[in-house]
């Protein structure tokens, strides 16, 4: 099995890959204990392991993670600076394996990001055959496989976890982690922060991963071409609409988060959003959840919180969420309930695990 990579606040840098990953597996693995950023660490060194297996519940990290492997990927390898993208249930495991091995002497190595490989597990045939696969060496490039959240380890993907050079586990970030992937976000983009300005964006946002590095992405904006971060930037972004949009709530919903989904939803109502909107919106939310079509949400107003309920929930469970957004209406409507005390109730039940 090769050595876990979790998200916490271990001191970057530690436990450096060893050799650059164009040969055996075991030369790209990181030393026992090797968090993502000892990934990324020997990435801005140009080395990247041949296979990275990515899984956990926290997509803040995920998306974190693999936007600065692309950056560094990108800076390194400028001849092939995109990375092709993947989705496990559409390519099939060839084009897959394809992208991995990439024998040509003619095409450059390139990075390859896969999401959604849970789907292969359906056969695990398929698993076993990617699995034997990666055993080959990469010849150079990089092949990234996203697991999507799951309440529980997917034992169906051990093959493909032990046949990693790295897995990296996604978990929810320590307070010191988030400041380090904020300010790998602000120096990506060529820009410095203030002592402290990170801490008190993050206790702006509630220590919320998604909210934290969302408006880190606003303070790089505020702060133009290689400016620096100032606590007047926070001051600027830290108005009480903060992490209290649409898209967010539903988002908190989504991922069973009662408490952040209740202050959102207090948010929304004092900025004034209309009880009706809001109620529509988490009717539509359940609803197209229970409604997916193949995994894919594109059609829906909302997609990426769509697919989080819609994996959180299964069909039976949603049926009853989306009950519990019609009772809430009748209730509301029919005067038996204020339209606060509706959409509270509509809103845990909704976000209940």
């Amino acid at each position: 099995m090769p050595p876990r990579a979790g998200s916490g606040g271990a001191k970057p840098g530690a436990g450096k890959p060893a050799a650059r990953s164009g040969g055996s597996r075991a030369a790209a693995k990181p030393a026992p204990g090797a968090d993502p950023f000892a990934i990324l660490k020997a990435a801005e060194s140009g080395e990247f392991p041949g296979s990275v297996y990515l899984d956990g519940p926290d997509d803040a990290v995920k998306t974190a993670f693999l936007s600065e492997y692309r950056r560094l990927w990108a800076a390194a390898v400028p001849e092939a600076a995109l990375a092709r993208v993947l989705h496990a249930g559409e390519a099939g495991v060839d084009p897959i394996l394809a992208a991995y091995q990439n024998v040509s002497l003619f095409a450059p190595r390139e990075l390859t990001i896969v999401f959604d490989i849970e789907d292969l597990g359906r056969s695990e045939k398929r698993v076993q055959i990617l699995a034997d696969g990666l055993a080959t060496p990469s010849q150079g490039s990089s092949l990234v496989l996203v697991e999507s959240p799951a309440e529980t380890v997917r034992k169906t993907m051990a093959p493909l976890r032990a046949a990693c050079a790295v897995c990296v586990e996604a978990a929810p970030p320590s307070e010191r982690a988030l400041i380090e992937w904020g300010l790998r976000k602000l120096t990506a983009s060529g820009h410095k922060a203030e002592p402290g300005v990170l801490n008190a964006l993050l206790d702006a946002c509630e220590r919320d991963p998604i909210a934290f590095l969302n408006e880190a992405g606003k303070l790089a904006v505020l702060a133009g071409d290689g400016g620096t971060v100032t606590a007047a930037h926070v001051k600027t972004i830290i108005a009480p609409t903060l992490g209290s949009d649409m898209p967010e709530y539903l988002m908190a919903v989504a991922s069973g988060d009662t408490r952040a989904a209740t202050v959102r939803l207090e948010r929304l109502l004092a900025e004034g959003e209309n009880e009706g909107g809001v109620l529509w919106a988490l009717g539509h939310l359940a609803t197209s959840a229970l409604a997916k079509s193949a995994n894919n949400y594109a059609w829906a107003k909302w997609p990426n919180a769509t697919a989080a309920l819609g994996r959180r929930r299964d069909p039976g469970s949603l049926a009853r969420a989306v009950d519990a957004v019609y009772r809430a209406e009748a209730a509301w409507k029919g005067g038996r309930s204020d339209a606060r005390a509706a959409l509270e109730q509509a809103t845990r039940e909704v976000a209940a695990r």
